[in-house]
């Protein structure tokens, strides 16, 4: 790695953009495929920081003028660019969080949600970066959230019964939160990856300042080749079920798909878009929680969010008393009682004026389809976490009667 490309390099010009100087610079993970690190950062006050500066940057740690301050820096490199699907979305998806950390954080923290702040980024410091030659990287430097929740999810773990309340309720004010600040223009939001690099090689001018128009990384138009896959696996019962089309009328799979999209209704917010245990801290008694990693925020619906959640990292005591799993599962009341919790927040934290009351009838079909939406993921990428639970649950929605009719009226409103 040249010295150019080495993160405590990067890091002591970023912090010397904020009068700070670089301690140590400790590496806790890389990135996926080798496309950057995450590094641990301690600093201290340069000799020309003003003192009221360093308090600014240190007191959501309790720091004195002597302390270290704790950061984490994210650098994005990539061993190679290539044009495919792949590589694009992960590109777009680090700008993506980029974005949110510069403007969508700040509004955030301003409503009473918890998330890392930025202090630096070769976004919002752009002449900077190329002044000092590292605008070749993106790189962002935020607050440590571990002092305040030092404990860490693990991957594909499961929350305690503490934790998933407090997760629920963190996304029910996070979620809310958004009504006051999306735009009513959404044409500036990030398309699927394909669509966005042909956009932006149409017009250098366009893309690299907002989120992902759907939020989410495993929605449908982004998953065709899979989707075609599945359509042609005769040994997996969803095929039918998701694949099918009578008379050339979309597939199930295809309508719950269009239904999500964001089209700018009232119930849409930004959504997280990978929402597991292993993007969250908590405190040591799990009442509270944080979520990072914000690569695939967008717009969407908050139940997209709870769907993987529920999956992958919430026990499955707290999701069914069912000892044994029938085949086909309708929402029963432990379900209900953890969707409760998160409605009941998600209505008494909606700013006051235009945004309607959410109605439970409502978001209950809105949770249903977005189970069907992420079944219909996992089936064609692979399952994990409570499978039986969902396959269980997205049988019975998928032959409900009410459901179906229900869908294809959602789509006719949304067509005419």
């Amino acid at each position: 790695m040249s010295q150019h490309n080495e993160p405590s390099h990067i890091a002591a010009i970023m912090l010397s953009w904020l009068d700070l100087e670089l301690i140590s610079c400790t590496t806790i993970q890389g990135l996926w495929a080798g496309y950057g690190h995450i590094c641990a950062i301690s600093a201290k006050p340069a000799a020309n920081c003003a003192s009221a500066k360093w308090h600014r940057l240190s007191k959501a740690q309790g720091n004195d003028q002597d302390s270290a301050i704790r950061l984490v820096l994210k650098i994005v490199h990539p061993p190679t660019k290539t044009g495919d699907e792949g590589h694009l979305r992960k590109m777009f998806s680090y700008e993506v969080e980029q974005y949110f950390y510069d403007e969508v954080a700040p509004h955030l923290a301003s409503s009473g949600v918890p998330v890392a702040q930025c202090f630096a980024s070769t976004r919002s410091m752009k002449q900077k970066a190329i002044d000092h030659g590292i605008d070749h990287v993106m790189a962002t430097l935020l607050n440590d959230l571990r002092p305040e929740f030092p404990v860490a999810g693990e991957k594909r773990a499961i929350l305690s019964a503490n934790q998933v309340y407090a997760a629920l309720a963190w996304l029910a004010k996070f979620h809310s939160s958004s009504w006051a600040h999306l735009p009513q223009d959404l044409s500036d939001f990030l398309q699927p990856p394909l669509e966005e690099a042909k956009k932006r090689k149409e017009d250098a001018k366009c893309g690299g300042s907002n989120l992902w128009l759907n939020g989410g990384y495993t929605y449908l138009a982004t998953r065709q080749e899979e989707y075609r896959l599945l359509a042609h696996d005769h040994f997996s019962e969803w095929s039918d079920v998701f694949c099918s089309s009578v008379d050339g009328l979309p597939s199930l799979a295809e309508s719950a798909a269009d239904f999500l999209i964001p089209r700018g209704r009232p119930f849409e917010t930004y959504i997280h878009g990978d929402v597991k245990s292993e993007n969250l801290f908590s405190t040591e008694s799990g009442d509270d929680v944080v979520f990072f990693d914000f690569q695939y925020a967008g717009i969407g619906l908050g139940v997209c969010d709870l769907a993987k959640l529920f999956t992958c990292s919430v026990p499955l005591g707290l999701l069914t008393n069912h000892k044994s799993i029938p085949s086909s599962l309708k929402l029963d009341e432990n379900e209900k009682i953890l969707l409760k919790h998160y409605w009941s927040i998600l209505m008494n934290n909606r700013p006051q004026g235009d945004i309607p009351v959410y109605e439970w009838d409502v978001f209950l079909r809105h949770w249903e389809t977005a189970l069907v939406d992420w079944c219909r993921f996992q089936a064609s990428w692979g399952f994990w976490g409570h499978t039986e639970w969902l396959e269980a649950r997205v049988r019975f929605i998928t032959q409900d009667e009410g459901w179906r009719d229900w869908l294809q009226r959602q789509l006719q409103i949304s067509s005419n």
